[in-house]
């Protein structure tokens, strides 16, 4: 299983614990202000919350470009204005253009935005820019208007209080909260992104250059937003600031400041980008998993996100949600039990079957919500309950759950549609789906001067992908090559 997002965002995140107050003089500004956590809860928040992020979108395996990451990393914490905390730099698998930062020291890059950088100062631009908002304390400095955000949903999915309430639950261990960092705090970031980039010899004009890269992505339907877009300033205005700061330091700084797109383009050759079919995908209605070789239905209109601890989907009216995940317990009676005691659930059904010649357990439950202060009032909780039907299947010596979720008053008439799907659960047996391969980034050589589209087109590139392909090697497709210069094209 594996995360889809589309027109998702994720920014940075804390934990919501133990806030300490104090007046301290910030890093960066230098400037006295009111603190609210110290250097050691922000380096335990980070601690904290890293278990999160890697289950939720997992690391992306290249030793190499991981090296890469960890020795830019290393050298610009060294010049930043927090040289202290142990910093520590990730690749997660996820193909979303995204890179995000965890208060005391966590830097993640997705391996979705390490397909799109150029060169290596467009990411030292980014690395910068997420250092700074650590070495700004920016999430210290965030008010309490904080954004309670579930990693595990998906933009856009709108499920009704009571629905969500099993959803919660289903991934209280991120115990995450998003953060939305204000217009001021992203412009900031930009230009501490401006001077650590600089300060270790990259150009920032390419940072700029990124900028318009973000846009063309924000612009073309149904791609994945990057982090920088959500409540930030527009990329256009940001690159047109951008420049002008890396123009002024520059000349106030006169030095070589370095490219290296080549070098860059040779260290990501090969990296998967965009959905890797391996970790599940979803076609034709059906949901694959070629891995765990199983399959099931997905609701033609419904919404779905896929992690690597659970497969979700809801309807667009948000009154029904289901969810696929791996099952506690050894055998069909421990699963269900585990499952009662962890979604705190009152069994009104509870039968043994078989789907598809898998045994299964089948059961009707209740959830009541609980108030804001824990305690189950009656009249609140005979409005808000959700009812959830559960099948745990033994299958390939796993158990699985698939439950179906939604209002009691709502539960009858999406019954039909719970047991659709999970009498659909199946085995895999098609080479075509258990042998399907990632798109991977492949860098080639121009065969001949000309444009970027002719290259790509002399690089066998179907025509379909030609816009797409332009942003991804942050050019127009009437751009200018060179015999010899590298591109990106795009191959299994």
């Amino acid at each position: 299983m594996k995360i889809k997002f589309q027109l998702h965002i994720i920014t940075s995140f804390i934990v919501a614990a133990g806030f300490l107050t104090g007046c301290s003089k910030n890093p960066v500004t230098g400037k006295k202000e009111l603190i609210f956590m110290s250097k050691e809860k922000e380096i335990a928040l980070g601690a904290e919350s890293h278990p999160s992020v890697v289950a939720t979108m997992g690391i992306y395996d290249d030793k190499n470009l991981q090296a890469f990451i960890n020795e830019k990393g290393k050298a610009m914490t060294k010049i930043s204005h927090r040289p202290d905390l142990p910093y520590q730099f990730f690749i997660v698998d996820s193909p979303v253009v995204n890179a995000f930062a965890v208060p005391g020291g966590y830097v993640y890059f997705t391996r979705g935005i390490m397909a799109h950088f150029n060169n290596e100062a467009e990411f030292a631009g980014v690395l910068g820019h997420e250092i700074g908002h650590i070495t700004a304390r920016h999430s210290a400095r965030q008010q309490t208007s904080q954004i309670l955000g579930q990693v595990g949903l998906m933009a856009g999915m709108v499920l009704s209080e009571t629905v969500r309430g099993l959803a919660d639950q289903s991934q209280q261990a991120l115990g995450l909260l998003m953060l939305s960092y204000s217009r001021d705090h992203e412009t900031e970031s930009d230009k501490i992104g401006v001077e650590y980039s600089s300060k270790i010899g990259y150009d920032a004009h390419q940072m700029a250059d990124f900028f318009g890269t973000l846009k063309k992505l924000s612009e073309k339907s149904g791609q994945s937003i990057p982090t920088f877009q959500s409540t930030h300033p527009d990329p256009g205005d940001r690159m047109n600031k951008v420049e002008k700061l890396a123009t002024q330091y520059q000349t106030e700084h006169p030095a070589k400041y370095n490219v290296n797109r080549d070098a860059y383009l040779r260290k990501i050759d090969g990296i998967i980008y965009g959905e890797d079919p391996k970790q599940g995908f979803v076609e034709n209605n059906v949901f694959y998993h070629p891995e765990l070789k199983l399959q099931f239905p997905v609701p033609s209109g419904w919404q779905y996100e896929n992690t690597p601890s659970q497969f979700q989907m809801a309807a667009k009216d948000g009154k029904s949600m289901m969810m696929f995940m791996m099952a506690e317990g050894k055998s069909l009676e421990a699963a269900a039990q585990a499952t009662v005691k962890n979604f705190s659930l009152q069994v009104l059904e509870n039968n043994k079957t078989t789907i598809n010649g898998n045994p299964a357990i089948v059961m009707i439950s209740k959830q009541a919500a609980q108030s804001e202060s824990g305690q189950a009032q009656a009249a609140q909780a005979a409005a808000s309950a959700i009812q959830v039907a559960s099948w745990l299947i033994q299958y390939g010596g796993n158990i699985y759950a698939i439950h179906g979720v939604s209002a009691v008053g709502d539960f009858n008439n999406n019954l039909n549609q719970f047991q659709s799907v999970a009498q659909g659960f199946k085995s895999v047996s098609d080479q075509n789906i258990l042998g399907r391969k990632p798109d991977r980034i492949r860098v080639k050589s121009v065969q001949r001067d000309g444009t970027l589209r002719d290259a790509l087109k002399d690089n066998g590139q179907q025509d379909n992908r030609l816009d797409e392909l332009a942003i991804i090697n942050g050019m127009d497709l009437s751009a200018k090559v060179t015999k010899g210069m590298l591109i990106k094209t795009l191959s299994k």
